[in-house]
């Protein structure tokens, strides 16, 4: 089977679940199934749109087509006819039998419509950005501004257009009815051509029955189109963990520095704790937001300042040795509704208790005093309360990690075999349909 793979970002490039997914899957794909990538890169020194090929440095099996797509150029832009045209080169060129999209975000929406109707689309949901033209449905501007990133309850044309593209107005007052109506119109547009893109996808599917209920219930996605299927994971990347002895409890945080992640919220935590504990901090620098968290934790007491370590990216390879050897705990502080976090599939893999939220799909797939603790969302004294009781409890933080992942009775995540058996029944269901169709 020829499998093209869409998707707006691809490691070592950009790091992030969605992404780390992806290649994980192309890699297992790619034993059995002939398998490319269409995705993007960043050089503002190099012309808008060209394309390069190159392979998977990790697995050379894979083809990766790499579009230049600026971002500080195109942010806001979600379909633009010379990346599709540079993907209709893609598709003349490989023929895929499948087209499977990991995100759109940063690529076009309207490279859906170039993917001939007789080949099937499968797409992985990551996040809302399809029924939320941000993707995570949380305020950049919202109306109690104290409340920083508030939640938002609903996508809806005007409160997009004053909650998150505000910022974007002139600020002039005579200005304000023109600015707001304009956004609100870009919105409603682009609400509209996503949901003529979603009646060309054969079927979604969803790593949290959360998250196939909120695009069921909220999205209008037929039944019929939606599949539940958890993430899969490379076992031998997550086994033999031996946490490095005579070291203080040890509290990590894995991820991308930015507001959604809610690092704020577990360093003001972390400072509020009594005892010796390390927090670990890995991540890939983002600049004026890596700086902004440093000093919030650099506004805490320093003895609790010299107990923060900000650590680099890491090998996703390598995550056993890098990170899970070197932490008591998994704290996943998330201040959006997240879906089905890699981290907390990782860890629970790895036997590491999770500290998360208990909403979404952090609390699907973690549960109170089972295998880790639940605070209430967003909230900074709930979020220091389990941290406190863990650290009080060590041999508790042992037995709730021992428990994973709680869907299965081994307590193993489901493995990337078992996974890319049943995407490929997926695969060959939609085509059968297609058939069908013809």
């Amino acid at each position: 089977m020829k499998i093209l793979k869409v998707i707006h970002g691809y490691p070592m490039r950009y790091n992030a679940g969605s992404e780390v997914y992806s290649q994980t899957l192309c890699h297992a794909l790619s034993n059995k199934h002939e398998l490319q990538v269409f995705t993007r890169e960043e050089n503002t020194f190099a012309p808008d749109y060209t394309m390069h090929s190159e392979t998977d440095p990790t697995n050379t099996n894979i083809k990766l087509n790499v579009i230049n797509i600026p971002l500080e150029k195109h942010r806001y832009q979600y379909r633009i006819a010379e990346v599709d045209q540079q993907f209709e080169k893609v598709l003349a060129s490989f023929k895929p039998d499948i087209v499977h999209i990991g995100h759109l975000n940063h690529l076009s929406t309207s490279l859906v419509t170039k993917i001939p109707q007789k080949t099937p689309v499968i797409y992985t949901l990551h996040d809302y950005w399809l029924m939320c033209p941000r993707g995570q449905f949380i305020q950049r501007l919202p109306e109690n501004r104290d409340d920083v990133w508030g939640l938002c309850d609903g996508q809806e044309n005007s409160k997009c257009a004053l909650r998150c593209y505000e910022g974007y107005f002139s600020g002039a007052e005579e200005d304000f009815s023109d600015d707001r109506n304009y956004w609100a119109h870009w919105v409603e547009r682009r609400m509209a051509h996503i949901k003529d893109i979603i009646t060309r996808v054969d079927h979604f599917i969803a790593p949290s029955r959360y998250l196939l209920a909120r695009f069921k219930n909220d999205f209008s996605i037929p039944d019929k189109k939606l599949i539940y299927l958890d993430y899969g994971f490379d076992h031998k990347r997550l086994s033999k963990r031996e946490i490095i002895p005579n070291e203080p409890f040890v509290f990590g945080y894995i991820g991308t520095h930015i507001p959604a992640k809610g690092i704020q919220l577990l360093i003001e935590a972390f400072g509020r704790l009594k005892g010796n504990a390390l927090l670990r901090i890995w991540g890939r620098n983002r600049g004026e937001n890596t700086s902004a968290l440093k000093a919030i934790a650099q506004a805490l007491s320093s003895d609790v300042c010299r107990r923060i370590e900000w650590l680099s990216e890491y090998d996703n390879q390598q995550i056993i040795a890098d990170v899970f050897n070197r932490v008591d705990a998994i704290v996943v502080p998330s201040i959006w509704y997240e879906n089905s976090p890699l981290v907390i599939h990782e860890a629970l893999q790895a036997r590491v208790p999770v500290i998360t939220a208990g909403v979404g799909g952090m609390a699907e797939y973690v549960q109170h005093k089972v295998n880790g603790l639940l605070f209430k969302h967003r909230d900074v004294t709930s979020l220091a309360t389990e941290m406190q009781f863990l650290l009080d409890n060590p041999k508790l933080a042992i037995e709730l990690g021992l428990r994973g992942y709680i869907q299965a009775s081994d307590g193993n995540v489901p493995n990337i075999d078992e996974h890319v058996s049943n995407i490929e029944m997926i695969y060959v269901q939609a085509l059968k349909e297609k058939d069908t169709e013809a």
